[in-house]
């Protein structure tokens, strides 16, 4: 039977005394983050070195590991001092984020510094009058050489937001009941791996086959059913902890899971969605209509949103923070870390993210098909994937994933998308074949590479151990050549049947669209007939000539949902659009043959079988 703890909820409790939650460490490097300005989005940093060496050298990140794109966050640096005793001491800026101290050795060292922190996102830092967010890339330089070395960071609790409450996953040494105080990170990459979260967030705490688990929230509204996001994630946990260490995971030497205790991170806000995996914590980002409400049953479907996204970011604590690409088994944080290998660490998790909410009973099959259903038409529905194999998407991350463009769908696939996609048919390929899945898969690869870095030839030599044949054929045409994957013949095995059913009226004409106000034009698909008419991206479609001589009709267009209702039975139409304030007359041939994929249930037990 699986736990069932109690689970406990609170706010941000009164301020108390300091107490010691560890032995208290003293380390040769120590940070100390305060407040500056609240209005002003300044934290103020103190960095300490008992013993530098001479002329010694500091950097700040320029990415975050999880997001693969050179975000500069040096940019946001500024007020860089440092002093050795009296002495101050002149700095040297080497590039865009090294710096050189005209220090002497072993003599302590003293930097101080400001950090602008204005992104909302889970990739950088924020600060305002009402919350306070950071990853350590953002905040803390590195100090080369010492990078192995313990590094301790002190949080304090500036008079500005004496009444916050703060959390982060890093070791607590001595800290207050509301979370500020000193913590302890077992180097660089530990210390800049635990984002800390600071405000009036809502705090609620479960356990999951052993692990105390916690949950904040930021900007909830007074509807929020936070016992029900904690029953739900409580489910996903333990789930994903006992796909990884068996059905007794945290009961048996052997079979804990890796992280000794987990923090999830939630800001709530108007409009925002996504999250970034660290070792023992995520940080996430939904709209506040997506959190479970007081009093609602049926979950929405930006709840079950919200759940994928949790499962996927939890599932990264085995499958991207420990097993990972041998190109990303040190990191440099000064440049671009390239890998081949995110078609599988980014999409197998987001292969198994759903399917972990259809074995933790939090969706049905129904619901489970409806989501891959909905994946497998945005691959098909992606030109690019006839230009570049996942593979090739997965190396390119840094220039074409990260930095999208009205271009993006024809010159790339996502290697989330299509990885889930490879992931898929190499579990339905397994099930047809035998007594293995995927599921055998991964945890071998877990055993195999001893939860740490891996090669796509640790994939291809699994594959032959569990089944007896090479599967060197399959990953060739999968994951390096841009061939469609055998998706209707591997799902009908299983118990689907796939109707082609017509497209949306944008996938029909090869656009994406925006209709606030103005229909205007994103993206030209490449090969539609939006193409071939001569849209471009830009264009705001203003209107609509159909027929001809005397049965002339001229329309207005403010949506595309116009089209259908003015142009009837016409196939052949003129549209008026506004490029560069030029107005331009194309003529579009509007297509009927653009098909989409509805998956339907044919064989239930078979369904089944493969799902629960």
């Amino acid at each position: 039977m699986p736990d069932q703890p109690a689970m406990t909820k609170n706010t941000a409790k009164p301020a108390a005394k300091t107490t010691a939650r560890t032995n208290t460490h003293s380390t040769a490097i120590q940070y100390r983050v305060e407040v500056a300005d609240v209005h002003a989005h300044l934290f103020q940093v103190t960095l300490t070195l008992a013993h530098p060496v001479a002329q010694q050298r500091v950097s700040l990140p320029v990415w975050i590991p999880g997001s693969y794109l050179v975000r500069e966050f040096s940019k946001n640096l500024q007020k860089l001092q440092a002093r050795q005793g009296r002495r101050a001491v002149a700095i040297q800026q080497l590039d865009k984020c090294n710096w050189q101290l005209d220090c002497t050795a072993d003599q302590a060292l003293v930097l101080r510094y400001e950090v602008y922190a204005y992104d909302a996102s889970v990739r950088t830092a924020w600060l305002d009058a009402s919350r306070g967010f950071f990853n350590g890339t953002s905040l803390f330089l590195r100090v080369e050489g010492q990078e192995d070395t313990p590094h301790t960071m002190e949080l304090v609790a500036s008079p500005s937001i004496a009444d916050w409450s703060a959390a982060t996953g890093l070791t607590p040494q001595k800290i207050t009941r509301r979370g500020f105080g000193t913590y302890l990170a077992s180097d660089y990459h530990a210390l800049v791996d635990g984002p800390v979260e600071m405000g009036h967030f809502w705090s609620g705490t479960f356990t999951a086959c052993g692990v105390p688990h916690r949950f904040v929230v930021a900007g909830a509204p007074a509807s929020f059913d936070g016992e029900r996001l904690l029953a739900d994630t409580q489910k996903i946990c333990e789930a994903e902890i006992r796909f990884w260490h068996g059905a007794d995971a945290g009961k048996r030497r052997g079979r804990k899971p890796p992280h000794a205790n987990y923090l999830f991170m939630l800001n709530a806000t108007h409009d925002g969605y996504g999250g970034l995996e660290h070792c023992n914590s995520t940080a996430l980002i939904c709209t506040r209509k997506d959190l479970p409400r007081l009093g609602s049953d049926k979950p929405t479907e930006g709840y079950t949103t919200l759940l994928g996204l949790i499962s996927h970011e939890y599932f990264h604590t085995w499958n991207v923070k420990r097993l990972r690409p041998i190109e990303l088994a040190q990191i440099d944080y000064g440049r671009e870390n390239y890998t081949p290998l995110l078609w599988f660490f980014e999409g197998f998790t987001s292969y198994y993210d759903d399917l972990l909410l259809r074995r933790a009973g939090l969706i049905d099959d129904a619901g489970y098909l409806k989501l891959l259903n909905k994946a497998i038409n945005q691959v098909l529905q992606t030109p690019g994937r006839a230009v570049q194999s996942v593979a090739q998407a997965s190396f390119d991350a840094w220039v074409k994933y990260y930095r999208q463009d009205e271009n993006t769908p024809n010159a790339t696939v996502s290697y989330y998308s299509k990885g889930s996609l490879v992931a898929l048919c190499l579990d339905l390929t397994l099930r047809a074949e035998g007594p293995h899945s995927l599921d055998d898969v991964m945890r071998a690869l877990w055993q195999r590479c001893h939860g740490g870095p891996m090669r796509e030839d640790d994939v291809i030599a699994v594959l032959q151990t569990l089944t007896g044949r090479s599967f060197t054929k399959e990953i060739a045409h999968w994951v390096h050549s841009t061939d469609e994957l055998p998706l209707r013949e591997l799902l009908e095995k299983h118990g689907l049947a796939i109707l082609e059913e017509p497209a949306q009226l944008a996938q029909q004409l090869g656009l994406r669209v925006s209709e606030d106000g103005a229909l205007q034009i994103k993206t030209v698909l490449r090969g539609g007939a939006a193409e071939k008419a001569g849209f471009a991206a830009g264009d705001e479609w203003l209107g609509l000539e159909v027929g001809t001589g005397h049965a002339t009709q001229n329309w207005r267009m403010t949506r595309l949902d116009d089209l259908p209702l003015y142009a009837g039975k016409h196939t052949k139409v003129k549209a008026l659009v506004a490029r560069d304030k030029r107005l331009v007359q194309l003529a579009l041939t509007i297509p009927k043959a653009i098909t989409t994929w509805r998956l339907v249930v044919r064989d239930a037990q078979g369904v089944s079988r493969w799902l629960a």
